[in-house]
């Protein structure tokens, strides 16, 4: 019996050990490069084949070798990977000391989940994972995350409601960008005791499908300067708190439903319409140009009265507008037929069709214009043909033999070019096609004075004037507002696609309005063969995108794509190009920097001069929307509508208000027109 009560103790003490062993919370925790192996790469690689920028994160490949993670000691110094001793350095895969502190893969082709496993990493201070094809909820343990400071999801497929404890980061968090994602239901209100969130600066909830209330606890989020919740299903009124926010810089709530009164405080903000678009017509109050109408106190004899007047007056005018309603129907009648396109004139040299602003072109005055050779394309050869009798210049594209579709096929695609009307397009007028099948294409001629020349030289220019950021962001936001247009569905026709988006087809006026050219020439006139010549210029170029190579068919998101191009060579004023055709792969070494964190270094220094802050100047967002533009998979790419808006949102502060005014977006060229 002695025996046995020794050792029943004895055996007590041997089973706790055993069983606190076993416990989960005694567990001793991974290091984060295993976490990073075992947890973070395979979810968001998910099943997708493997990724170029994870196939780095494995033992054989030395730590500082592992695409877009930054580590630190446990002492929080950096650990330094410019030495090339530290780049070759394998046994540091093994150091389970090592923290995580930076994710930055933005555009890298990932198309998995956000792993639990993120609000693990003790020391992780930024999270960047924009424009890639991540799915699925977020994590409610993200939350838990004890240094995250800036975390940047947009541009993903994110979907399901967003956790409550994301708030849980209200205590560090600078930044928070969830734009361009699936999420849904209300947005939850801080539950810790945190509730101002003094830290966090940037909010972007926008192109999502969240829906209910305004979410008032936002009015105490004391630091924030950029608010974006436009683009969701929000409604009922916006509180009177919003606009007496003195930190807030942005704010963009169209697209919405909201409705009700603007609080007073707008009135007097830097706030314009642009903010509160797109909203519920009972959205009323300045800056809005909707009034609102309060009740009015009339009694029933003074309704009486305004009834018998309103109705005598109804008389007499019906008397005096039926008359003036067939003169105008009569006029009319012709503008409507040049809008969607007439033959005005057959002869024995051919026909002529006109559209809205070439009414007054005939076919003797095209045909016995008097033209220069202005530049030779593989399809056309365009000419500068001046009118005569003082009747301005013109246009004209001559197509080469076989390049375009038959007349059956040929005359509905270029009435569709012709109703396009946008203050950004070089309009068609007229198309002249001949009895021995040669075709025509009439625009407004404008000074060939293009993008490309204006940024790399060429073109004959003198004089080329400073390119400075504002310049540049105009011509950038009228080529996405033009693409954006041609991009939108109109009386359930298809959207038109460019097809050849490149800084050689955008004219430029003395104002810096940009004017873009060639628009659904490939898609819709040339033949299969004339359009492939076309992309394997722009491809050679660096504007192609990736799913031209197989499918050799243009769309949207090709477009969007090729402005993505378009955008980063405004910004670094180089030529882009595929590496292997000796040129500059700009997205490439846009990653390069981002990975380095010598992204600032990439602009050209004509942009940067006499930027002081490139993100309160909007120089890093364009940055981020251009990768987000160039995302190797179409569908992670934002529409042009959210481009243009990003733009219009991200205007620099720096530059006068003068430089966007509506008089300086329209300059005297080529001939008449009617406004459209």
């Amino acid at each position: 019996m002695r025996t046995t009560a020794r050792a029943l103790p004895r055996c007590l003490l041997l089973f706790a050990c055993f069983f606190l062993l076993r416990s989960p919370l005694l567990v001793v925790a991974a290091g984060d490069v295993d976490l990073v192996i075992d947890k973070l790469k395979p979810a968001l690689q998910g099943a997708a084949a493997a990724n170029a920028q994870l196939a780095t994160w494995n033992a054989s490949t030395p730590l500082c070798l592992w695409r877009g993670l930054r580590w630190s000691t446990p002492a929080g110094r950096p650990l330094r990977c410019d030495a090339a001793a530290a780049r070759a350095n394998l046994s540091l895969a093994g150091d389970a000391a090592l923290l995580l502190t930076s994710i930055r893969l933005p555009a890298a082709a990932l198309a998995g989940r956000l792993p639990p496993e993120l609000g693990a990493f003790a020391a992780l201070e930024t999270v960047y994972l924009a424009a890639n094809s991540l799915s699925g909820a977020i994590p409610l343990e993200l939350g838990n995350a004890p240094a995250l400071s800036e975390l940047d999801l947009s541009g993903n497929a994110l979907s399901g409601a967003l956790p409550p404890s994301i708030w849980n980061l209200c205590d560090r968090l600078a930044e928070l960008r969830l734009h361009g994602n699936a999420l849904t239901g209300a947005i939850p209100a801080p539950a810790g005791p945190n509730d101002t969130c003094d830290r966090l600066r940037i909010l972007d909830l926008g192109a999502n499908r969240f829906s209910g209330d305004f979410p008032a606890f936002l009015t105490g989020f004391r630091g924030l300067q950029r608010l974006d919740l436009g683009g969701n299903r929000l409604e009922g009124p916006i509180p009177e708190p919003l606009a007496a926010m003195r930190g807030l810089q942005m704010l963009n709530l169209s697209y919405n439903n909201f409705s009700g009164q603007l609080p007073p405080g707008f009135a007097a903000s830097s706030f314009t319409t642009e903010s509160f678009l797109g909203n519920s017509p009972a959205l009323c109050g300045p800056p809005l140009q909707q009034p609102c109408v309060s009740p009015s106190g009339l009694s029933s004899g003074s309704v009486a009265g305004m009834v018998i007047g309103l109705m005598a007056g109804a008389v007499v005018l019906a008397s005096v507008s039926i008359g003036w309603a067939q003169g105008r129907w009569r006029r009319n009648r012709v503008r409507r037929a040049a809008a969607e396109g007439v033959e005005t004139e057959e002869g024995g040299e051919g026909k002529l069709v006109v559209f809205q602003g070439g009414e007054h072109l005939t076919l003797e005055e095209v045909l016995n214009a008097t033209g220069q050779v202005v530049e030779k394309a593989s399809y056309c050869t365009v000419y500068k043909a001046k009118l005569a009798d003082a009747g301005g210049s013109i246009e004209l594209r001559l197509l080469r033999e076989g390049s375009c579709k038959d007349a059956a096929s040929c005359g509905p695609a270029v009435r569709r070019i012709g109703r396009a009307r946008h203050e950004n397009l070089v309009p068609l007028r007229a198309f002249y096609q001949g009895r021995r099948g040669e075709k025509l294409l009439v625009y407004d001629y404008f000074p060939h004075r293009t993008l490309h020349d204006l940024l790399h030289g060429g073109g004959g220019l003198e004089g080329r004037p400073a390119l400075t950021w504002p310049r540049r962001h105009k011509i950038a936001l009228g080529a996405a507002r033009a693409l954006a247009y041609l991009h939108e569905s109109r009386h359930g026709d298809a959207p038109v696609v460019h097809g050849n988006v490149r800084s050689s087809n955008v004219l430029v006026d003395e104002y810096f309005v940009p004017r873009m050219t060639e628009y659904a020439v490939v898609g819709r006139l040339l033949v299969p063969s004339a359009a492939e010549a076309v992309l394997s210029a722009a491809r050679a170029d660096g504007y192609c995108a990736p799913e031209l190579q197989t499918m050799k068919r243009c769309a949207p998101r090709t477009d969007v794509y090729a402005f993505g191009i378009l955008l980063l060579e405004l910004l670094m004023g180089r030529k882009p190009a595929p590496a292997a055709n000796g040129g500059d792969d700009l997205p490439s070494l846009v990653k390069a920097a981002v990975l380095e964190e010598t992204a600032v270094e990439v602009f050209d220094p004509e942009v940067a001069k006499g930027v002081r802050s490139p993100a309160e100047e909007g120089l890093v967002q364009a940055l981020k929307l251009a990768m987000g533009c160039c995302a190797p998979v179409a569908a992670a790419r934002p529409s042009m509508a959210e481009v243009a808006r990003q733009l219009e949102e991200s205007r620099p502060k720096a530059s006068r208000s003068a430089l966007y005014s509506p008089a300086e977006t329209r300059s005297e060229a080529g001939t008449p027109t009617t406004a459209a």
